[in-house]
């Protein structure tokens, strides 16, 4: 699949300079109006299938959700580009992270002839929708909603991302594998389920590796996250020389520089929520320095795979760099492409049908893509992938020994 990602582009670039050439004789512009004549009629007797996103491009998560709306927008350009016709139809959704407007953008999706969904992109909107798709039999994907509740709402819900759980027990073992820190404090979001899902998971795992947890209740809520000055002053005060931060990085951003300014410097170690820190509007990135972050993906890999995405990813969007959410996007529309190529589904399906094929498939599937190769689900739609640790160095993710 890596092999077909990197093909789709070139392919897609490919037909792109070829509308751009042009021919001096009369035999080379009736070839090509041949071959457009072919290509359109090809096009017209395929149908599309209609993919729906829904996600916050606005508020707070938003750039999480544009860089799933555009991660899924370009796997869309590129798969339609290579084969000539427009083998996916996208229409993406705001959500604005909230779970009632996520209801409506299902519903409005639905109006509009939906047969999947490649959303939502936050836990807490997700797990209303997965319920609104179970009841439906509408095939759900989420790129990032990481609650292990998400997945387990049904058996048509599956995941792209790591679990919560998941990423405390991992981050525990590397922790204490590694031996990072002798202290440890936790810094969460008791209103997230996302942020408790890592904490209760890290907390049970740490206890069973053995970790000294010296800070576990300095916590905040959605209402009282404007400054964390508290919550990292008691991880100072306890002498706690690594802090975990199952949070996201607008939040972590803010323990960043309230630790600089009492000149608090531990190891920070956060998990996926975290990547996107470095494009915090007004945040020196410098404060990133040193932090340590479980993600599986990053825009600075040099495999053939992670080196096309980028380049296209920064080619179609400003020369903006993706995030391991546009990586998690791109590969759901590739995901779902290669259940397509492989016969599991077709246009003319229902949405009904679609879902009952497609769970199918990605049960007995290995996918290979720009989060990892060999990914594999569960019957319960939660993903199997290789963990990654990295460092931020000099606004760069370097891979973690």
């Amino acid at each position: 699949m890596k092999k077909l990602i990197s093909g789709m582009l070139a392919a897609a670039m490919a037909l792109s300079l070829a509308a751009c050439s042009s021919g001096d004789t009369s035999e080379s512009a009736s070839t090509t109006q041949d071959s457009q004549a072919s290509t359109s009629e090809a096009g017209a007797s395929q149908a599309s299938i209609k993919l729906g996103g829904i996600g916050p491009t606005t508020g707070g998560n938003a750039q999480y959700g544009n860089a799933v709306k555009n991660g899924e927008e370009l796997a869309v350009k590129e798969i339609n580009a290579a084969a000539g016709y427009d083998v996916f139809e996208l229409k993406f959704e705001d959500d604005e992270s909230d779970p009632e407007t996520a209801l409506n953008a299902y519903n409005a999706l639905k109006d509009w002839g939906m047969q999947i969904l490649v959303g939502p992109v936050t836990s807490d909107p997700s797990l209303n929708v997965a319920s609104e798709c179970v009841n439906d039999n509408m095939f759900m994907l989420t790129p990032s909603a990481s609650a292990e509740d998400v997945a387990l709402t049904g058996p048509n819900i599956f995941q792209m991302c790591f679990t919560d759980p998941n990423q405390g027990v991992v981050s525990a073992d590397y922790i204490a594998d590694k031996q990072l820190g002798t202290n440890i404090g936790i810094i969460y979001d008791s209103s997230d389920p996302y942020s408790t899902g890592i904490y209760t998971a890290f907390m049970a795992e740490a206890q069973a590796k053995g970790l000294n947890i010296v800070v576990s209740d300095a916590s905040f809520t959605a209402d009282n996250k404007s400054d964390l000055s508290t919550q990292v002053q008691s991880c100072q005060a306890a002498g706690a020389d690594l802090v975990f931060l199952p949070i996201y990085y607008n939040e972590a951003s803010q323990v960043l520089i309230a630790a600089d300014r009492i000149g608090y410097d531990p190891i920070f170690f956060g998990c996926d929520g975290m990547d996107g820190i470095l494009s915090v509007e007004g945040f020196d990135t410098s404060l990133a320095d040193g932090l340590m972050m479980l993600c599986p993906f990053s825009a600075f890999g040099d495999d053939e795979t992670t080196t096309t995405f980028v380049s296209a990813y920064k080619a179609a969007y400003n020369d903006e760099t993706p995030n391991q959410f546009a990586a998690d996007a791109y590969d759901c529309v590739y995901a779902i492409y290669q259940a397509l190529q492989d016969g599991a589904i077709s246009p003319d399906m229902s949405s009904s049908e679609m879902c009952d094929a497609l769970s199918a498939a990605f049960t007995s599937m290995t996918f290979d893509g720009t989060t990892g190769v060999g990914q594999t689900w569960d019957e319960n739609g939660m993903i199997s992938k290789e963990p990654k640790v990295y460092t931020i160095e000099s606004g760069a993710y370097v891979l973690a020994d």
